[in-house]
This record gives structure tokens, C-alpha cells and sequence, in this order.
């Protein structure tokens, strides 16, 4: 599977895209979409997508059990993103720290990391 050998490879990218998007300006570059808290909903599912892009690297490049990939996903998704706020707040004088943004971003992670353990992960078909 794609996902199993390329984790890291989509992770990293993915993280620094996130990054850079969370610090540049981008007041008046983006369109005005008429769908109520679409910016929260936009962190979620950013944050969903990153916890689950690192607990393929922790499961499938580092080998973790199921149980401490999903946990070391969601802390590095919900640390970073709080690291961004406040990073929004203190070297940008374009953004602002957002504890809504943060909430959203945690909430992506951690259900995220919930359906991960219930489902019983991510099936990787070898072969």
C-alpha cells in the first residue's frame, strides 16, 4: 500500500504546508466561502488528516504498536498546533492566536486518534 510505504514522504510535506500556510498572509487570496465556522471546520479536518498521516509513520516506518502510534499522533498534532497559534500570535503581525483554532485542531486529532482505536487502524494489505 501507498500509504505504508510512503508515510513519511506525505507526512513531512503535508506538515510543512500546514505550517506555511498557518503563518503566511492570506488576507484577500482566499474566496469568501458562505458556510457557517468553515474555518474551523477547515483545522479539524487539516488536523485529522495530520494525526492520521503521522500515525502511519508511527505505525508502519517506526514500527509502533497500534496503542502508542495513535498516541504519539495525536500529541504531535495537538502540540503543533498549539505551537502554531502561538506562533500566529507572536511573529505575525497578520494572524492572531485563535483558541477556537486550537480547539478545532485538537478536536480533529483526537477524534482522529478515537476512530483509529475503534476501527483497529489502518489495514495494510502486504503483498
Amino acid at each position: 500500500m501507498v500509504l505504508k510505504k510512503a508515510a513519511l514522504f506525505l507526512a513531512i510535506p503535508y506538515t510543512i504546508a500546514l505550517a506555511t500556510v498557518s503563518l503566511i498572509n492570506l488576507s484577500g487570496k482566499l474566496p469568501d466561502v458562505e458556510v457557517d465556522y468553515a474555518d474551523k471546520i477547515f483545522h479539524f479536518l487539516a488536523y485529522a488528516i495530520l494525526c492520521l498521516l503521522w500515525y502511519a509513520v508511527f505505525r508502519f516506518s517506526k514500527n509502533q504498536p497500534k496503542k502508542k502510534a495513535v498516541l504519539n499522533a495525536v500529541l504531535f498534532a495537538v502540540i503543533f498546533g498549539i505551537i502554531l497559534e502561538v506562533l500566529q500570535g507572536t511573529l505575525t503581525t497578520h494572524r492572531s492566536l485563535d483558541v477556537y483554532d486550537a480547539i478545532a485542531n485538537s478536536l480533529g486529532a483526537l477524534l482522529t486518534g478515537a476512530l483509529l482505536l475503534m476501527k483497529g487502524g489502518i489495514q495494510v494489505k502486504n503483498g
